[in-house]
């Protein structure tokens, strides 16, 4: 569902005020609609000619499944268990690196080889060995360079498992819960739909924000998904397998309501609606229209400015 735009409202606010001191208004392509001074007058009848210029295109009012969404921004992360830093209890020098940035690596894999600084001739080496499996994400280290007690000489992620973290504001938070399905989409990847499950649903509420944070777990089955990826996960909050529905560019919300345009011969009609679920294609109507109803999918704007002027034309006008 769309609002209509500052243009369209500009455009049938200057109708309406012409209409009370001029009889007709002139539109693109020399097509005059008569105004009238007393607002929507009913269906506006349009020939097949004026279908035609118009770009006018319809379709069926049907039953399909459709899903009650809440849309949670955020970024891809590894999970806390699925990354590891590794560092040293002494002090050494490199003196062989066996990895480098964005291997895969499996849990006692070598890193590197480091030369301690305890007396031995020649001093003793220690190897610095992987403790998880995963993708070396961060070297800090190279050859030669002197590394002291503690210090991190790589990062390593495991991205098998992924997870989103968002954030859902205090009004929706009684709707969430852990368990349910949702759908990822990538900023990266925009043609593609990763499924997730919420894993968490925060135990604090953020005061100035207010805002919970959330998790949505989700499997690295392409190897796509990287850490700090921005993220849109659409929770499933709840399904109906057959809702009555409309496309969404066939919604219209103007003046505090929702409404569609049926067609019924060559007429095309306002009818107010009451919305439900709203997907990326379809909206449920609750009421205002039954299955078969043909709603105008393309040009609903177009005609809605022409019912809110009269939608009578002049003859010869378009």
């Amino acid at each position: 569902m769309r609002p209509i735009n500052a243009l369209l409202q500009s455009a049938v606010a200057l109708a309406v005020m012409l209409g009370a001191v001029a009889p007709q208004l002139a539109f693109a392509h020399g097509e005059q609609i008569e105004t009238g001074g007393t607002g929507p007058k009913g269906p506006v009848t349009l020939t097949a000619e004026q279908v035609k210029a118009l770009g006018l295109k319809t379709a069926a009012a049907d039953l399909r499944p459709i899903e009650q969404l809440l849309g949670v921004h955020g970024e891809l992360a590894a999970l806390p268990d699925a990354q590891a830093d590794v560092s040293l209890r002494i002090s050494g020098s490199i003196k062989t690196i066996y990895v480098n940035l964005g291997d895969a690596v499996k849990a006692g894999d070598k890193l590197a080889l480091i030369q301690s600084r305890v007396v031995g001739n020649p001093p003793p080496s220690v190897v610095v060995s992987a403790p998880i499996a995963g993708i070396v994400d961060a070297r800090n280290v190279i050859p030669g360079q002197s590394v002291e007690p503690n210090s991190t000489l790589f990062h390593i992620s495991n991205v098998a498992r992924m997870r989103v973290i968002g954030k859902v504001y205090e009004e929706d938070l009684g709707k969430v819960r852990n368990g349910q399905p949702a759908h990822v989409k990538l900023l990266a990847y925009p043609r593609e739909l990763f499924d997730g499950t919420v894993t968490l649903v925060g135990p604090t509420l953020d005061a100035e924000t207010r805002t919970v944070e959330v998790w949505i777990g989700l499997d690295n089955v392409k190897g796509l998904l990287k850490p700090n990826l921005f993220a849109r996960a659409d929770i499933v909050l709840a399904e109906n397998k057959a809702a009555l529905t409309v496309p969404n560019s066939a919604v219209i919300e103007a003046e505090g309501e929702a409404f569609v345009f049926v067609r019924s011969g060559d007429k095309y009609d306002r009818v107010d609606i009451k919305a439900g679920a709203v997907d990326d294609k379809n909206t449920q109507v609750l009421s205002g229209i039954v299955p078969g109803d043909e709603v105008v999918t393309v040009g609903a704007r177009e005609l809605y400015v022409r019912w809110l002027t009269g939608g009578s034309k002049t003859e010869g006008g378009l």
